[in-house]
């Protein structure tokens, strides 16, 4: 079950421009302000978080020359289920909640595939903080690869910037556990919080604004004792990949899986003000592609018949490393599986033992809502009853 307290808006304050106008009569013109995307109406909603390139800036991740199949199921699903004193069936669930995709897949075929809010099947929309797991992901990969030789190096290795910060002696997999042990504050209701200020601007030349503004924050706790959700350190995670390999996220991101996979469409990703793709955050691919990301999960991390991440590495990433709340990887674990989170609604949700994926995309009227989520996860069940 998603946390309020741990979810994460995934953008600094800052990201997005000024203000976005279209023209007359197009499409809604977007409101002002650093924060403009945490204040959008329904309308702009719908629009915006299926043109994220139009709003900031992004770097492309390309799909390669075939595509994985995902074939419709014979026998289709669509369960009833009852929230206190209502019925639901997937049409009035998307209504209700603004989804504006659900997709299911079983055994590798769809069994539901679901549009509204005006979306298609060859509309992206962003992702939010489920781009985190992508970049937990791709970490597996440079692991592989040998660019990151060991989860437990010193961060310091990776981003020599960090030393002498209270990032010093914290190790990769503290990083990706969110248990690094440094003091942070995730509020989004308070204009000096971390997650408010972190990457806004360049604070010293030559130096990357996220590293920058983590290495000045103290320390409250010892490396692997606390879990405290960092949207910062997930981007922090973003920069110490792209260090070790050597090229920009997105390029890895299309070498690794787009292309050997068989993603259906290109995607992109959102940078931060110095040009580095945020690995928090704002990560935008059509409602299947989110699906293929689920299943190369249950396919081992195989891709073209080559393992992109080490033996094991799924199973290992989204097992429980953190007990309270149960977190792997940045995989949030789950009754009978794990997923990817996301704010207004995003969610990859994988259930290995029933070789199942559920993709929820919405634009929920707020960024977190228990009513909402309760209902989100019955929804659920009602999808794995009724794939089962």
């Amino acid at each position: 079950m998603i946390r309020k307290i741990f979810l994460s808006v995934g953008v600094g304050f800052g990201l997005f421009s000024a203000g976005v106008s279209c023209a007359a009569g197009a499409d809604p013109p977007l409101p002002p302000g650093g924060a403009a995307i945490l204040m959008w109406t329904p309308e702009q909603q719908a629009w915006g978080y299926r043109n994220m390139e139009k709003i900031a800036p992004v770097r492309v991740f390309k799909r390669g020359k075939t595509v994985h199949p995902l074939p419709p199921a014979a026998h289709q699903i669509d369960p009833s289920f009852s929230a206190g004193d209502k019925t639901y069936n997937t049409d009035s669930y998307m209504h209700d909640f603004r989804a504006s995709g659900v997709l299911v897949i079983k055994n590798g075929q769809i069994v539901l595939e679901r549009y509204g809010l005006g979306r298609s099947e060859k509309d992206r929309w962003t992702s939010f903080s489920v781009a985190k797991s992508l970049t937990s992901t791709l970490i597996g990969a440079a692991v592989k690869d040998g660019k990151i030789k060991s989860l437990d190096d010193a961060v310091t290795l990776y981003i020599p910037e960090l030393k002498g910060s209270a990032y010093e002696g914290v190790t990769v997999r503290q990083l990706i556990t969110m248990t690094s042990g440094v003091k942070w504050n995730e509020s989004y209701t308070d204009p000096n919080s971390d997650v408010a200020k972190e990457g806004l601007s360049i604070l010293e030349p030559g130096v990357n604004p996220v590293v920058s503004y983590m290495r000045r924050l103290p320390r409250e706790a010892a490396p692997g004792t606390k879990f405290v959700y960092k949207t910062g350190e997930t981007d922090l995670a973003g920069i110490l990949l792209s260090n070790a390999i050597g090229e920009p996220l997105a390029d890895y991101l299309s070498e690794k899986i787009w292309q050997p996979y068989g993603m259906e469409q290109d995607g992109i990703w959102v940078e931060d003000v110095a040009g580095h793709e945020r690995g928090g955050c704002c990560v935008s691919m059509t409602l299947r592609d989110y699906g293929r990301v689920g299943q190369f999960m249950l396919d081992h991390g195989i891709a073209n018949g080559h393992e992109v991440v080490p033996t094991g590495w799924t199973e290992d990433a989204t097992s429980p490393h953190v007990a309270s709340p149960p977190y792997g990887y940045f995989w949030w674990i789950i009754p009978g599986g794990y997923e990817g989170e996301g704010i207004f609604g995003q969610t990859l949700s994988v259930f290995p033992e029933d070789h199942l994926i559920v993709v929820i995309n919405s634009a929920w009227p707020a960024a977190w809502s228990e009513h909402i989520n309760a209902i989100r996860m019955k929804y659920l069940a009602a999808l794995r009853a009724a794939a089962h």
